[in-house]
């Protein structure tokens, strides 16, 4: 049985990626280069992995630095997500699930001012009883220790939550955490390819909440 639910944050509740890997493409073409979407995918829903700033840094060979590439881009990127709405259906998942009497958590790779930021923008901080993020373990996704730590905060056994992801990186750790994954990826990862999963939505909206746990209970 299905107690508690685990949400992803960045491209689940709020789609964070789209604007991140659209400005930072920009950047890539105003110095004449494309950012492949294949090597930027690796670093969604993690933390120290693949780095645009980096990268571009290295392919500009030292006529602009990664901490100055970082402050353009973080300055445009702000501006982008500051205007961008919750993803479909979050809130309306969110209302059942306190209806019905089940806890739900966060569990992001980013850090704690960022999450708790925007959940208190869209006036969502209220309906999770935990927020862990990458301040709170040693290792983020695909490692399990977010989701797991999740758990552990919500009183609820692994095996009896379930989580909400849109990056492989998240589907590996809940995999890893012992617990049933529903795959919600937004369309700029549409077409990646994902790790099995107890169900996959084309969003948050698709079904309610109890027929999403209906089918993954049946799974």
């Amino acid at each position: 049985m299905i107690h508690a639910l685990i949400f992803d944050f960045d491209g689940l509740i709020f789609d964070t990626e789209t604007p991140d890997y659209e400005t930072w493409s920009g950047l890539y073409r105003e110095h004449g280069f494309e950012l492949a979407h294949e090597r930027w995918i690796t670093g969604v829903g993690t933390h120290g992995g693949f780095d645009a700033g980096v990268e571009l840094a290295e392919l500009l060979d030292g006529r602009a630095g990664a901490a100055a590439l970082r402050s353009t881009f973080s300055e445009r990127y702000r501006a982008r997500c500051h205007s961008a709405p919750l993803l479909p259906g979050v809130a309306d998942l969110l209302a059942a699930a306190r209806a019905t009497g089940l806890p739900a958590a966060v569990a992001s790779s980013s850090n704690r001012a960022w999450v708790e930021g925007w959940l208190a923008h869209h006036g969502l901080r209220e309906h999770f009883v935990c927020v862990r993020t990458r301040d709170d373990v040693a290792r983020v996704k695909p490692a399990p220790d977010l989701f797991l730590s999740a758990a552990a905060c919500l009183g609820v056994p692994a095996d009896q939550c379930l989580v909400f992801e849109d990056s492989p990186n998240g589907m590996r750790a809940a995999a890893a955490a012992g617990i049933r994954c529903v795959a919600v990826p937004i369309a700029i990862n549409a077409d990646v390819e994902l790790p099995p999963v107890a169900l996959r939505m084309r969003s948050l909206a698709e079904l309610p909440l109890a027929e999403i746990i209906a089918r993954v209970e049946a799974a």
